[in-house]
C-alpha cells in the first residue's frame, strides 16, 4: 500500500481471504432470498404449514370416519392457536435463526419438544374449560401427529437448503462497503462469512494501524471518508461494515460521526475488546455476528407498505388528474414559447440527486450552485404560473417522481442542490432528511411550512418536523397528512 494516504481503496486485490471474496465463481449466481428474511420467512413457513396440517388432516379423518367434511372452522381454530404458540416459543428460544435452521438433528429435537409441549397445553386447556366434547379426539389426535410429521420433514428441507445455499454463496446479493484498519483485513474469516451469507464487497478501505493518533492522519482518514460516502450514493450499497479495534472508542465514535448522513446500516465487525459495546443490538450474519450502531429509518417491510401505498395512489391519482394536467400544459405552451415542464437536480434518498418535474411557473429555470427562492409577486412568475402556485397544482408532476421511486408521497420536501449545500453548513441534523425518500408534501408542510423560507429559523424549524415524521413514521400518519393535504390543498398559498 502506498505511504502517502491512511486510508486508500484496494485496486489491486492481494492473495487474502477478505479480498479473494469479490473474485468467488458463485457471486454471479445469487438467489432472490436474502440472507436477513430467513428468520421470518421460517417462521410464516411453519404457521402456513401447521394451519393448512389442521385444516387438511381435519376434513380426511371425517371424510374417512363420517363421510363428510366437518367444522373447518374447529380445524382452523386448532391450527391458529398452535401455529401461534409453537412459532412464539420457538422464536423465543432462538430456533428460527439461520445458524439452529441448519442443524437438522438439533432443531429435530427442538421442534418435537416444543410441539409435545403445545399440545399437552391446548388438550389441558380444552379439558379444563370443558370443551373437549365439541372437538372430535380423533380429528386432534391425528392432527397433532401429522404436524409433527409435517414440521419434521420441513425442518429437514431448510437444513439441506441453508447447508448447500450458504456453501454455494447462493443468498440474494447484498452490496457493501468495508472499512478496516490496516492488516484486520488478511485472513479474516468473518469477511468469508459475510461472502457466504450474501454480502458481496464492492469497496474495501484501509487505514494505517495507529493513524488515529496523529491529528493530521486522523484528518486524513475523514477526508478520505468523502469517497466512501460518494460510492454508497452512486452505487446501490445496502450497508457499511466496519472492522477496527473495538478498544478505540474514539475512533469508532469519530467514524460513526462522519458516516451518520448514511441513510444505510452500519455494523461493527467483531474484534478482541467488545466489553463496551455488548450494550448494542446483536445481528448474526450466518455464524459470525456484528453489533449494529444505527438501523435503516424504515425496515424492508415498512418500506415495502409504503412504497405500494405510494404506487396504488400515484397512479390513480395520475389516471384522473390527466385531462387537468392536459389543460395546463396547453395554457403554459399559449403563454410562452418555454417548456412545459420544469427540471431542476435536486437531493433524494441517501443525498442521492434526481430530477423533480414541475408545470414551469417561471421564466427562468435556475439549476445551477446558486439560486433565489421564488417569493410573493415574483417578477419572474409567468400569468399562469401564479394560478398554478397558488392552488399547487404545478406540483402535479412529481406523480411521475413518486411512481419511478425517486420521490414518495409523503416525505420531507425535496430542495434545490444549491439550497441543500447552504442549510447543511448551517443547520445541525440538516442531512438527516435525507435518510427517507422525499415527498409530494410532508409533515412540516401540513403545519404551515409551506413555500418560501425567508429565514434560517424558518427552515430550522421545518427541518425539525421532518425529522419527527423520520422517527415516528407510520402508514396511519402518511393518511393523516395526505388526508390534511387534501384539505389545506383548497386553501391557496401565499404566492
Amino acid at each position: 500500500m502506498r505511504e502517502s494516504s491512511p486510508l486508500q481503496f484496494l485496486s489491486s486485490p492481494p492473495a487474502s481471504a477478505s479480498l479473494r471474496v469479490a473474485q468467488l465463481p458463485q457471486n454471479k449466481a445469487r438467489g432472490v432470498l436474502p440472507f436477513y428474511l430467513i428468520e421470518a420467512a421460517a417462521i410464516c413457513s411453519d404457521a402456513v404449514l401447521i394451519l393448512t396440517t389442521s385444516v387438511l388432516s381435519g376434513i380426511v379423518y371425517y371424510l374417512i370416519v363420517f363421510d363428510r367434511v366437518g367444522p373447518i372452522e374447529t380445524f382452523l381454530g386448532i391450527g391458529f392457536l398452535s401455529s401461534v404458540n409453537f412459532t412464539a416459543i420457538l422464536a423465543a428460544r432462538a430456533a428460527y435463526r439461520p445458524q439452529n435452521l441448519a442443524k437438522f438433528w438439533k432443531e429435530a429435537r427442538e421442534t418435537t419438544a416444543v410441539w409435545l409441549f403445545v399440545c399437552f397445553v391446548l388438550l389441558a386447556a380444552a379439558f379444563s374449560l370443558k370443551i373437549s366434547e365439541t372437538y372430535s379426539r380423533g380429528a386432534t389426535l391425528t392432527f397433532f401427529v401429522v404436524g409433527l410429521a409435517t414440521i419434521t420433514v420441513s425442518r429437514w428441507v431448510i437444513a439441506r437448503f441453508l447447508v448447500h445455499a450458504l456453501a454455494v454463496g447462493a443468498f440474494a446479493e447484498q452490496k457493501a462497503i468495508i472499512l478496516a484498519e490496516e492488516g484486520q483485513l488478511t485472513g479474516s474469516s468473518v469477511v468469508d462469512e459475510l461472502n457466504r451469507c450474501g454480502y458481496t464487497l464492492v469497496r474495501a478501505f484501509e487505514f494505517a494501524r495507529n493513524s488515529a493518533s496523529s491529528t493530521t492522519a486522523t484528518s486524513l482518514i475523514f477526508k478520505s471518508i468523502n469517497e466512501i460516502i460518494e460510492v454508497t450514493r452512486k452505487t446501490k450499497i445496502e450497508c457499511v461494515f466496519l472492522l477496527v479495534p473495538w478498544d478505540d472508542r474514539r475512533l469508532i465514535e469519530a467514524l460513526m460521526t462522519q458516516l451518520r448522513v448514511l441513510s444505510i446500516p452500519i455494523y461493527l465487525l467483531p474484534d478482541r475488546s467488545v466489553a463496551h459495546f455488548l450494550g448494542k443490538r446483536n445481528v448474526n450474519i450466518g455464524n459470525a455476528w456484528t453489533v449494529e450502531l444505527k438501523r435503516a429509518p424504515l425496515t424492508a417491510t415498512e418500506l415495502a407498505c409504503k412504497r405500494a401505498l405510494d404506487l396504488l395512489i400515484a397512479s390513480a391519482a395520475l389516471i384522473m388528474l390527466t385531462p387537468l394536467m392536459v389543460l395546463v400544459a396547453a395554457w403554459i405552451k399559449i403563454e410562452t414559447r418555454g417548456p412545459v415542464f420544469f427540471m431542476q437536480r435536486r437531493s433524494g434518498f441517501n443525498g442521492r440527486t434526481f430530477r423533480i418535474y414541475k408545470f414551469r411557473t417561471m421564466s427562468v429555470a435556475e439549476d445551477g450552485p446558486v439560486m433565489r427562492q421564488a417569493t410573493q409577486n415574483d417578477s419572474r412568475l409567468l400569468r399562469c404560473g401564479r394560478l398554478l402556485r397558488r392552488t399547487n397544482i404545478d406540483e402535479l408532476p412529481q406523480l411521475l417522481n413518486v411512481i419511478t421511486g425517486d420521490m414518495s408521497l409523503v416525505g420531507p420536501r425535496p430542495h434545490p442542490l444549491a439550497l441543500n449545500s447552504e442549510y447543511e453548513n448551517i443547520i445541525g441534523n440538516y442531512a438527516f432528511r435525507h435518510h427517507v425518500k422525499p415527498g409530494l408534501t410532508g409533515w412540516a408542510q401540513v403545519n404551515g411550512l409551506r413555500g418560501e423560507t425567508q429565514t434560517v429559523d424558518l427552515m430550522a424549524k421545518r427541518v425539525e418536523f421532518d425529522l419527527w415524521y423520520i422517527n415516528n413514521w407510520s402508514l396511519w400518519l402518511d393518511f393523516r397528512i395526505l388526508l390534511r393535504t387534501l384539505f389545506l390543498g383548497l386553501q391557496p398559498t401565499a404566492y
